[in-house]
């Protein structure tokens, strides 16, 4: 796969994606969004790659926010347009891809970046990253998910403070709120990142596909998490990778799983 903004690299089942455009603090614009769901596409279609991680080119921001240029002159229907197909082609898919997604915030993760971050099933970051959703002091709200995500994760009285504010948070006080699961120096954020990746490829890819179905199930309007939960578990029992795991617990040996 060759991008103009992306990098894409697989090794031992891990694919990492690298948004590639270090001059312009790897910002945002329409063609990387394209390019992102291009290349999250291909690494979800691919057998070979079990987990994916997300990055950013060099060591001052994993994203520093949209290309402001691209969208200075939107119209009303323009802009909703570019939010809608924004979280459509990139931030729901993500969230909604079966193989789980890493984020590694490696510096910088501010307004569309934060929200890429966020639509990542979990995220690292290096001791350097700082996070925020400064789009208020533009005159307009994050559109790419931020307003929904964000009080998932932190709760709304904390969401409302950083999306009013404008303002940015340390990686020790993203940790705190539930915000990254764990903070790294940026020296060792991807070896980190990759070791986490290692234990997940441990395990069922299926059961693991279908846990993320029934997480984000509770989160979406109209869809009850509970049944979700329910009718995938019972799915599990029809899978070649259950009566892997269960044999294998059975006979006391490490389970060699297919993913089917």
């Amino acid at each position: 796969m060759n991008f103009e903004n992306v990098l894409v690299a697989i090794e031992n089942g891990i694919g990492q994606i690298t948004i590639n455009r270090p001059s312009k603090l790897n910002a945002l614009n329409v063609a990387t969004i394209q390019e992102l769901h291009n290349a999250f596409e291909s690494l979800e279609n691919n057998d070979e790659v079990k987990v994916i991680i997300l990055t950013g080119e060099g060591e001052k921001a994993f994203v520093a926010g949209a290309d402001i240029s691209e969208f200075a002159s939107f119209t009303v229907q323009e802009g909703a347009q570019l939010a809608a197909q924004g979280q459509e082609l990139l931030f729901d898919f993500v969230e909604n891809l079966k193989k789980p997604v890493i984020g590694a915030v490696n510096g910088f993760a501010l307004g569309g970046g934060l929200e890429l971050a966020m639509s990542c099933h979990f995220r690292i970051a290096s001791d350097n990253a700082k996070m925020g959703l400064p789009e208020v002091s533009l005159g307009v709200i994050p559109g790419y998910g931020g307003t929904q995500r964000l009080p998932q994760l932190v709760g709304k009285g904390r969401a409302m403070e950083m999306i009013m504010t404008a303002g940015m948070i340390s990686a020790e006080e993203a940790y705190r709120f539930g915000l990254v699961n764990h903070v790294v120096p940026q020296a060792e954020l991807i070896d980190f990142t990759q070791n986490i990746a290692a234990k997940i490829m441990r395990n069922s890819p299926m059961a693991i596909g279908s846990a993320i179905k029934a997480v984000i199930a509770n989160f979406k309007d109209g869809e009850n998490g509970y049944e979700t939960e329910i009718r995938n578990f019972g799915k599990c029992f029809g899978t070649e990778d259950f009566k892997e795991g269960t044999t294998a617990f059975l006979e006391k040996r490490k389970a060699s799983f297919s993913g089917k």
